[in-house]
């Protein structure tokens, strides 16, 4: 990638809007399930993958899953988001909601 193209591209990552919502990590070799809530709920897979293989996921039981059964066993699932015109000072009391409401339907954890 040559030095105009990483411009492009970070400019690109600045500018990009934000996707509001809730998911959820999937262990398919137990069912059991964890739900969270994300700026970017778009990419917010990569960060958590990365703090798991990493051995630092501040979320002790989704982490000891993981150590037990191993990356092939997890999905990620995009749940919901809020649409874009979604009242800014609602964003964050709406999420949480949401996320204990996917926590109550999932029986899952609050991640």
């Amino acid at each position: 990638m040559d030095r105009q193209d990483r411009k492009a591209a970070i400019a690109a990552y600045k500018e990009r809007k934000p996707a509001w919502g809730v998911y959820a990590v999937i262990c398919t070799a137990t069912g059991e399930a964890w739900v969270g809530r994300s700026l970017h709920v778009d990419n917010h897979r990569n960060g958590l993958w990365f703090a798991v293989r990493q051995g630092s996921s501040p979320h002790a039981s989704l982490q000891a899953a993981w150590l037990a059964h191993g990356e092939r066993e997890f999905r990620f699932e995009e749940l919901e988001r809020l649409r874009e015109d979604f009242p800014e000072f609602a964003r964050l009391s709406e999420l949480k909601t949401r996320q204990s409401l996917w926590c109550s339907r999932l029986q899952a954890s609050a991640l």
